[in-house]
């Protein structure tokens, strides 16, 4: 095999692997799509400190890319067999992330939906520990939606305790 080829083969492989880290963490995303905020949603008291609606979907977008990208770099640091812990923990943090739509807006449990989002944070903080040893970069990437979840997390408190 050639150099040329070798490289070749390599970015492809890269490309294809980016490409499915992000097909996986926007179809998590999308499946939010199946409990939007409702009317029960618009009916409730809102904390003073809860952001615009439109602002979530930014915010989301922002942090689902950060989170591919850096699923991305620790499979190119260390491939999938070295990483398998890893990547375990970030497949884990992503399904509980899914599942707070459904117990907040689909169930409209919110002392649940509390309950889920604790062990989510405590999934995304060990996904960032386990990221440490695989690729720093990757492990710094996923600060930010530690820190969001840290504030839904306090919102989801807050809406919880108002109604």
């Amino acid at each position: 095999m050639s150099t040329t080829t070798f490289i070749s083969n390599r970015t492809a492989q890269n490309a294809a692997a980016l490409a499915g880290s992000f097909l996986l963490c926007f179809t998590v995303a999308a499946s939010g799509a199946f409990f939007p905020p409702d009317e029960w949603f618009r009916t409730l008291v809102r904390p003073s400190f809860a952001p615009p609606d439109w602002l979530f979907g930014p915010v989301w977008t922002l942090l689902y890319s950060m989170m591919a990208i850096s699923a991305w770099l620790v499979w190119r640091a260390s491939g999938f067999a070295k990483a398998k812990t890893a990547l375990a923990a970030f497949a884990v943090q992503l399904t509980l992330n899914a599942t707070w739509s459904a117990l907040f807006f689909g169930l409209h449990n919110m002392g649940l939906a509390f309950a889920e989002i604790i062990v989510l944070w405590i999934a995304i903080a060990t996904t960032i520990a386990a990221f440490r040893t695989h690729s720093k970069l990757a492990a710094y990437m996923l600060l930010p939606y530690l820190a969001w979840v840290s504030f839904a997390a306090v919102l989801n408190y807050a809406f919880w305790s108002l109604n």
